[in-house]
């Protein structure tokens, strides 16, 4: 790393940064980047970091990868945008082609594009009230749709998403998720949803209950696969929509295309962005054709949603998946993660508990003392990592979760890499070196 005594260009920036952005926007590091290649950046003044962040879930494919930046290129040399409430353009249609097939694998589903993940929440419930003509929608603690107003209120988080920023919309009711770690168990969850039913909102009246088959930013909670079951039932009995916000899950992440496919079950509607676009802002809505036609023309969209160069860049992305095999790749860097996480949880006792599905794996610190959640070791941790060329993130209801994000393209050399430095940074964090 440069020598902190001297002035650095990524000082000068951060100066800059401080002058002209609001302290409203959070950057977990003090860092510049400059330049970026698969999974590795590189700061304004030439030091390379280790990004197991991928733009928090984004670049599953890593930063710039050729057949992406190619794909965007000749669109832009054809068209960049036209607004497809406009005129329609072969890459939106060929892009919902594309995910109503590997979502519905042959039944009759139908997508619609927006530009940020949030969007696609927000018209996901829009759909889900149009067609049932009901009001009410369910989500969970921990749960981070987004942060919009809807999203903000489906979001299950005060501290930072809520804090001072309602009143929130109506119409929303809440769940606890699934924790074994903290002895939230499936049974507890469901008898939640049967008072839910009779003490609140009347299940006639639920449009939709909207679930993140592993909570992102909530602290990387897998769904356990009989809840996600018993969830499809009783939809299912009421008539009400299951929504799968795929958001940070999708497209690879936990070993299948999609995460809901672990449960075996079929969702109504799921969301997608992040990494669909491979970097370029989209997300989207899928789901069951009768349902998707159930908002009156003229009801979807936005000026952005599914711009050319961004459905051309998600063209690119899906093929990438495909021909490198990322999904099984995504297990296989998954296993071994976890594999070395867990060691590490046999070395420090400041990790109460390894979870994750595929490359999406997570630490859970704790005091060993108490049991309880430790910010601040959780910031000790980052914040040496980040000092050794590493870059990870925290989340959890008490921000003591760190996340490993890294693109599924990851080589083998860069992910021992990683660990080691992970190491190092929690002996420092811990006081052993």
């Amino acid at each position: 790393m440069s020598d902190m005594t001297m002035v650095t260009n990524n000082d000068v920036w951060l100066d800059r940064r401080t002058e002209s952005v609001p302290r409203g926007v959070v950057t977990a590091h003090p860092l510049v980047v400059e330049q970026a290649n698969g999974s590795e950046v590189w700061d304004t003044d030439g030091n390379r970091y280790l990004d197991f962040v991928g733009g928090i879930g984004v670049l599953n494919v890593g930063h710039n990868h050729p057949a992406v930046t190619d794909a965007v290129a000749r669109q832009l040399a054809k068209v960049s945008h036209m607004c497809f409430q406009v005129a329609a353009y072969p890459g939106y249609i060929s892009l919902a082609e594309r995910l109503n097939q590997l979502v519905g694998k042959g039944a009759p589903y139908q997508s619609v594009f927006f530009t940020s993940g949030a969007e696609a929440v927000e018209n996901a419930v829009k759909i889900a009230r149009g067609y049932t003509n009901r009001s009410g929608i369910i989500a969970f603690d921990g749960a981070f749709h987004g942060r919009t107003l809807l999203g903000s209120t489906l979001t299950g988080m005060s501290q930072p998403y809520k804090q001072n920023f309602g009143p929130f919309a109506g119409g929303v009711y809440r769940l606890p998720y699934p924790n074994h770690y903290r002895q939230i168990t499936e049974e507890h969850c469901l008898n939640a949803l049967d008072t839910l039913f009779a003490a609140q909102i009347a299940p006639e009246q639920v449009a939709a209950i909207i679930i993140e088959p592993v909570q992102g930013d909530g602290g990387f909670l897998p769904a356990p696969l009989g809840f996600m079951k018993a969830l499809r039932k009783i939809t299912d009995k009421h008539g009400i929509l299951l929504i799968c916000d795929e958001v940070q899950t999708g497209f690879g992440r936990t070993g299948k295309m999609f995460a809901f496919e672990h449960s075996g079950i079929t969702p109504d509607l799921i969301t997608v962005a992040k990494s669909l676009g491979g970097g370029l802002p989209i997300s989207g809505v899928v789901g069951k054709k009768e349902i998707m036609n159930g908002p009156l023309p003229g009801g979807l969209g936005g000026t952005y949603g599914g711009n050319a160069l961004a459905c051309a860049a998600a063209l690119a992305v899906l093929d990438v998946i495909e021909e490198e095999n990322l999904l099984s790749r995504s297990s296989q860097s998954g296993h071994k993660l976890h594999e070395r996480l867990s060691q590490l949880a046999e070395k420090y006792a400041c990790i109460g508990v390894v979870r994750g599905v595929g490359f999406m794996q997570a630490v859970e610190i704790i005091d060993p003392d108490t049991g309880k959640e430790d910010a601040e070791m959780t910031v000790s941790i980052l914040s040496a990592a980040f000092e050794k060329g590493l870059l990870l993130i925290k989340c959890g209801l008490h921000r003591n979760v760190i996340r490993f994000l890294a693109p599924l393209v990851t080589t083998d050399s860069q992910l021992e890499e990683a660990l080691h430095i992970f190491d190092i940074a929690l002996a420092t964090a811990t006081g052993r070196v």
